[in-house]
């Protein structure tokens, strides 16, 4: 296992906020995601069950991005411990997408308010997976701040705790298992057995971050309103079960309690309706400003996240 030090930790999250997804460099996931393109059909030849080829398909990426961070880790240490934690620290600010996130959920707010719903459908079609061409302009917000929950969990907080518990090569590895989820996961004709394995490995490897994320909104809400923060906490574990999926529903039922807004409902996904239950249903719809309020509840949330992260490594 490699060790990771708080400091690179602070160091990675400092350089995602202040320079968010930098999309003039070559960027990991990119190189993931093209890695999935070039052997997805080269694994669906190796056996004619969609889900054997499937699931060898999925180790055989996890297994091989952790060893080339493990590998890149190990080199870098070798050159010079200060190259190395340079290059974890590089790494690491690779696997962590809040403050882009933050960025895009800003552009539907802004694209709302001065141009118009059918502007903001295009938008938010760039960072959601549901259709959204006859959503209106609370469907537009709430697809929004779900994504901004949601995603909380996925390109934040999952990526942190791998990094504790195996280091950056275990991130890495973490950014492979979400890119290979949001490729191939679908439950779609074409991805129904072959993906299921990436589906499932991404349930498994969100199940304890999607819970703790809970905790983090909570906490995080408090500092705007104590009853915000009681409400975070109780629909996050209460409500958050509601959800079809295993792990989704928690950081939304806590970002519904926060806000004191409805999420969920049924939504429209590659031609399919499919009845997600309402989450918060006791709140009114959101209304354009909650977009700006969900980001300024996840950044909170992350800083606290990587304020606790570094206590944990330091005390360790």
């Amino acid at each position: 296992m490699i060790d990771i030090q708080w400091y690179v930790v602070l160091g990675a999250f400092a350089l995602d906020f202040k320079f968010g997804d930098p999309g003039r460099w070559p960027h990991p996931v990119a190189l993931m995601g093209n890695a999935i393109s070039f052997f997805e059909p080269v694994f669906r030849r190796i056996d004619k069950n969609p889900v054997v080829s499937g699931w060898l398909f999925a180790v055989f990426l996890i297994g091989s991005t952790w060893l080339l961070g493990l590998f890149i880790v190990l080199f870098s240490m070798a050159i010079h411990p200060f190259v190395g934690m340079v290059v974890q620290g590089i790494l690491l600010f690779f696997c962590f997408s809040s403050r882009t996130l933050e960025k895009e959920a800003m552009k539907v707010f802004w694209t709302l308010k001065n141009q118009g719903i059918d502007a903001a459908r295009k938008q938010v079609a760039m960072i959601v997976g549901r259709q959204t061409e006859n959503l209106d302009e609370k469907g537009v917000t709430r697809a929004c701040v779900e994504t901004v929950a949601e995603n909380f969990v996925d390109g934040f907080l999952s990526p942190l705790f791998f990094a504790l518990i195996g280091g950056v090569p275990a991130a890495l590895a973490y950014k492979m298992v979400n890119t290979l989820d949001s490729m191939v996961g679908y439950k779609n004709e074409q991805y129904f057995y072959f993906g299921r394995a990436s589906a499932q490995i991404d349930d498994v490897a969100n199940f304890i971050p999607s819970k703790f994320s809970v905790i983090c909104i909570a906490l995080a809400a408090c500092f705007f309103s104590l009853k915000k923060g009681e409400q975070a906490l109780s629909f996050g574990f209460f409500e958050g079960k509601l959800h079809k999926s295993p792990n989704a529903g928690y950081p939304e039922a806590a970002f519904a309690g926060a806000l004191e807004i409805r999420l969920g409902g049924p939504s429209m996904y590659h031609g399919h309706l499919v009845e997600k239950p309402w989450i918060g249903s006791r709140f009114k719809d959101p209304d354009t400003y909650k977009i700006k309020q969900a980001c300024d509840l996840m950044m909170t949330s992350s800083i606290l996240a990587v304020l606790m992260a570094c206590i944990i490594l330091v005390i360790a």
